[in-house]
């Protein structure tokens, strides 16, 4: 994989970071997309690089068009092509509302970056996996959906996100019918409940219900349980299996009585 890059929307904290640190060990080049200056994550960076591959940064919002952009740009820049997107990037409602207070302003804000972003994000690169594709055959590419079990789970105090990730549910679907014909998998990656800082605000009300028997396995996934599953994926564990998705939840969502 030493030719190979990744880009990973996202990608310098939380679930993002772990799977930067499972692909760099794989050997990956990374472009790390994020919000945050460049300085802020200078530190992450160079971690990720004591993996032995070359990192760039690539910041830009994954809610703007003109973003992506300048995001594909570094990426071409700095490898030539993008092998692997994985298409990490969310956020959470700024609030937690009950359903029947949710605004639009925090509906679109959600949609914007965890729907609509990815979705036009995709379409671009895969155009570009296309073309090198036809120029030549024996280029390799995968696209990856980090979605969440709030595709299929209903939360009523953020409905907009579970709405987001359902629509990107289908997304991952759509891609790996269209990009069959190129022989580009692509795959998406269902976490459960992980320890980031996205969590952390609800940390003592999830302890409670993984004491309680939430989920088979009994304690908070982690990101390196998730960026295992992508590193699997991409680099050809699962070869017969595009538009499969892999359950990261610890066995939370088999039913029981």
């Amino acid at each position: 994989m030493s030719n190979s890059c990744a880009l990973i929307t996202g990608g310098s904290r939380g679930i993002g970071l772990g799977i930067a640190h499972s692909l760099a060990k794989a050997g990956f080049n990374l472009v790390i997309n994020g919000v945050r200056p460049e300085a802020d994550v200078r530190e992450t960076l160079e971690e990720l690089r004591l993996h032995g591959v070359k990192v760039v940064y690539a910041r830009g919002s994954i809610s703007s068009r003109e973003d992506h952009e300048s995001i594909i740009g570094v990426a071409t820049e700095a490898f030539g092509s993008i092998n692997v997107l994985v298409n990490n990037a969310g956020v959470a409602p700024k609030q937690r509302l009950d359903l029947l207070e949710t605004t639009p302003e925090s509906y679109r804000h959600v949609m914007d970056t965890n729907l609509e972003g990815p979705f036009f994000l995709t379409q671009a690169i895969a155009r570009h996996m296309a073309e090198k594709k036809a120029a030549d055959p024996g280029f390799e590419a995968s696209i990856v959906f980090v979605t969440s079990i709030s595709s299929t789970v209903t939360s009523i105090n953020r409905g907009e996100y579970c709405v987001s990730k359902a629509g990107l549910s289908m997304v991952s679907s759509l891609f790996a019918v269209r990009m069959a014909e190129y022989e580009i998998p692509v795959y998406e990656i269902r976490p459960g409940v992980i320890a980031t800082d996205m969590t952390a605000k609800v940390q003592s009300k999830y302890d409670q219900l993984f004491e309680g028997g939430m989920a088979l396995q009994r304690r908070w996934g982690t990101p390196e349980d998730v960026g295992k599953a992508v590193s699997a994926v991409v680099t050809g564990s699962f070869p017969y299996s595009t538009g499969q998705v892999i359950l990261v939840d610890g066995g939370m969502n088999i039913p029981r009585l």
